[in-house]
């Protein structure tokens, strides 16, 4: 009985303790569009697109749109989160990097356009990103890799369709500078405004509990 008591406490707190977290969509680009025109994200370009955060604080996936060569699927791709277009990582203006690669990496084919590409859609899990909440910050691609070795394509939609706040994207390219902005969409988590404090519905699973404690004790002491 001891043991039933003491496992039921444990599990009471630790529902109330855990924050409240929700995972969605926060920041779109606009559809993707696949017949006007894309930029290289491999062979040591860098292109770049802003996004703005909301009120979430953890960035935990993105989508882009690519072109590729028919048969080609993209393997890896490695992304920074910055506050400026283009910034070096390790900085102080780098908030996360990596490269997302294996079952992170998700391609979608969707279409073939008029120039012969096929138009996919990369899905990107990646370690959770602490990011300032209600900021602009910029997403860089780059050194995308093909089983071929052919290029790959960021999509342009110039924020066609968007409808987030501080949409459409500004972007750049690491060549040429101010460009269209690309088709994207930010994923990630949001915090409740007190941390630790627990939602009315943690409060009444831990009340809830304490009650079934109690009939418990009630049981054993009479």
């Amino acid at each position: 009985m001891k043991t039933r008591i003491a496992s039921l406490t444990i599990l009471c707190l630790a529902l109330a303790a855990v924050p409240a977290l929700a995972q969605s969509q926060f920041y779109e680009n606009g559809p993707i569009n696949g017949t006007t025109d894309a930029w290289t994200i491999n062979f040591g370009y860098v292109v770049s697109d802003t996004f703005f955060t909301n009120n979430y604080n953890v960035v935990t996936q993105f989508q882009f749109g690519i072109w590729e060569f028919p048969g080609d699927s993209i393997l890896s791709i490695d992304y920074s989160i910055t506050d400026s277009e283009n910034a070096p990582c390790p900085s102080e203006l780098c908030l996360g990097n990596g490269t997302v690669a294996g079952k992170n990496l998700i391609d979608n084919f969707i279409s073939s356009n008029q120039f012969g590409y096929n138009i996919d859609s990369a899905n990107a899990l990646i370690p959770g990103v602490q990011v300032p909440e209600g900021v602009e910050l910029w997403l860089n691609l780059s050194n995308a890799v093909v089983p071929s070795g052919d290029p790959v394509f960021w999509d342009e939609n110039s924020g066609a369709g968007c409808n987030s706040p501080q949409c459409p994207s500004s972007a750049s390219e690491s060549s040429v500078g101010t460009i269209p902005s690309e088709s994207f969409t930010m994923f990630g988590t949001q915090s409740s405004t007190s941390g630790t404090t627990p939602e009315p519905s943690s409060i009444m699973l831990f009340g809830s509990g304490i009650l079934g404690l109690a009939g418990l004790l009630r049981r054993k002491l009479f």
